[in-house]
């Protein structure tokens, strides 16, 4: 028996490249679905650009999920 592991619809290397580009904006977590936390980043600038890195670190080594708790797809 082979056990995977459920992807999510959303593409990693999507959220990784909102992430670096757009991270203080919170872009990142409005495309997967994280609309609140997308909100807080919005208005705190990405935590100061401390959140951006954190979520920018989780995405590159594909801990970070979507909405439903879905890993990213590869």
């Amino acid at each position: 028996m082979s056990t995977t592991t459920a992807a999510g619809q959303k593409s990693w290397i999507v959220a990784l490249l909102l992430a670096l580009f757009l991270g203080t904006l919170g872009v990142h977590r409005f495309y997967v679905g994280k609309i609140g936390t997308g909100i807080l980043m919005l208005v705190t600038f990405g935590g100061f650009g401390i959140w951006t890195l954190i979520d920018f670190i989780m995405i590159a080594i594909g801990n970070f999920t979507d909405k439903q708790g879905l890993p990213l797809a590869r």
